[in-house]
């Protein structure tokens, strides 16, 4: 498998696109004006204790206050006082050191914990833990343990917090990871000097920004190239390259053809495609993704595609197939929360769970943690994908004005018959004669030819004279009633 990673920079904005066997399978986008805030260190304030949810709101500077649970409270601390009542910790007006884990999605603020964890291209650092860990992706348990002695002794010898190794630890020496280390130790030292003298609500640690933290979290064993399209950005990854991750440094390739660096393998047309509900599978089903505040839903339909030999076979294929096209787009969308998918049913249950395995295998090389339930009674595969930013709808994207989010509007003949309801109540009302809507122009249209039979017998009734005007700038649901 080829994989790339080509990354398109721009004053204002920052975009990532991974690339295997020539397709979009991942997109990162980072504005200057809306930068991401995870793993930025904050000298907070408690401004609210809320002991029904367990939980405190921490005023970190930003427009809203920032939420801290009591499960995302420093190990150390609860191990200390052994409580599970948030108010035990916390009191309004303390003065608080938290870490970003979530940016504000939506509503909500962003999520904040006390578990302090500074990442690097190998380890990640908890000043705050005695705990050493390894990547669930480090499958060789050889490795694992060699692993986990080289951090132990190293955390012992320094009398330090904990590690954990992450995936690109696997198979690397042990005086690149002490050297690693160290450099981790030193990062802590200065941000602790940084935390003494800080103001409340005063960012302390301010995370890499998108171009490097690319080569720190997304460089896997695999990716052939780093194509960037920004030469003070290249000098900019070599420099980070040579002194922390030397072995990609001739990966990374300055990009300076004429076609616009995402125009290589059509990432521009595949952004498009996934802010579309619809996802056409190449058998000739189709997928249909629904986002809202609460959950995603994944509709599994088999279109056109009727298969060689029977209904079951069909379906099993169409599923399977959706697999695939599920993972990819989970990651490409960045869809995070909890995730309802609707296969077809399927009455063998040796291919339900063949579906099962081919859906873990496909999200086993997605960045994000996924957990996988069994298929429901009701034919439904529930499950979560963290989620720590924005989905790319929201990124891209903001509420239709004319239908309000809704992805519908009322039909002409709906709005006429409320015009009609609205003129009897104004003339109810008020005892007028003349009256002039304005509405759009189909609206306007309908109500003088379809509806012309009606309108005039309302005037009738009514005894009113009622003039119309179209207005261009209306939406399909907007009118008025004006008394003349």
């Amino acid at each position: 498998m080829s994989e790339e990673i080509l990354i398109n920079v721009t004053p204002p904005e920052t975009r990532v696109a991974v690339i295997e066997n020539g397709v979009l399978q991942e997109l990162i986008i980072e504005r200057s004006r809306q930068r991401g805030i995870v793993g930025n260190i904050y000298k907070g304030e408690v401004c609210r204790v809320l002991p029904g949810m367990q939980a405190a709101f921490v005023d970190i500077g930003l427009e809203r206050a920032a939420f801290l649970h009591l499960s995302d409270i420093c190990n150390r601390d609860l191990i200390k006082k052994g409580s599970e009542n948030i108010a035990d910790y916390y009191y309004e007006g303390q003065k608080i050191i938290v870490q970003v884990s979530k940016d504000p999605l939506g509503s909500k603020g962003a999520r904040l914990t006390t578990e302090i964890s500074i990442p690097s291209r190998f380890q990640v650092y908890m000043p705050f833990s005695e705990t050493v860990g390894i990547s669930q992706r480090i499958e060789s348990e050889s490795e694992r343990e060699r692993l986990r002695e080289c951090l132990d002794s190293f955390r012992k010898e320094k009398e330090c917090g904990g590690f954990i190794a992450r995936t690109a630890a696997e198979c690397v020496e042990e005086n690149i990871l002490r050297s690693d280390m160290e450099f981790l130790l030193k990062l802590w030292e200065s941000i602790s000097e940084k935390i003494k003298q800080a103001k409340v609500k005063q960012q302390i640690h301010q995370d890499l920004p998108l171009s490097i933290r690319t080569l720190r979290d997304l460089y896997q064993e695999g990716i052939e190239k780093i194509r960037v399209d920004s030469r003070e950005t290249f000098h900019r990854l070599i420099r980070f390259a040579e002194d922390f991750a030397p072995e990609i440094v001739s990966l990374i390739e300055l990009y300076t053809g004429e076609r616009p660096v995402f125009d290589i393998y059509n990432v521009e047309d595949e952004i498009l495609k996934a802010l579309d509900r619809k996802v056409n599978l190449k058998s000739g089903g189709h997928l249909v993704f629904d986002q809202t505040e609460s959950m995603t839903t994944v509709d599994v339909n088999t279109g056109g595609y009727v298969g060689e030999r029977n209904l079951e076979e069909t379906i099993f294929k169409t599923n399977l197939e959706a697999t695939r096209a599920i993972a990819r787009q989970l990651r490409l969308r960045n869809l995070g929360g909890i995730i309802i998918i609707d296969f077809i049913d399927m009455q063998s249950r040796g291919h339900r769970e063949q579906v099962l395995q081919a859906l873990e295998k496909s999200l086993a090389k997605d960045h994000a943690k996924t957990k996988i339930t069994e298929v429901s009674a009701l034919g439904l595969v529930e499950m979560t994908r963290k989620r720590t930013r924005e989905s790319l709808e929201h990124i891209l994207c903001e509420t239709c004005p004319a239908c309000g989010g809704r992805g519908v509007l009322k039909t002409p003949e709906s709005i006429c018959l409320e015009i009609f309801r609205e003129i009897i109540r104004e003339v109810r009302q008020y005892e007028v004669k003349n009256l002039l809507v304005l509405a759009a122009n189909e609206v306007v249209e309908m109500l003088l030819d379809e509806e012309a039979d009606t309108l005039s017998e309302l005037e009738k009734f009514l005894d009113v004279q009622i003039k119309f005007r179209s207005e261009s700038q209306y939406n399909q649901e907007q009118y008025d009633v004006v008394l003349l």
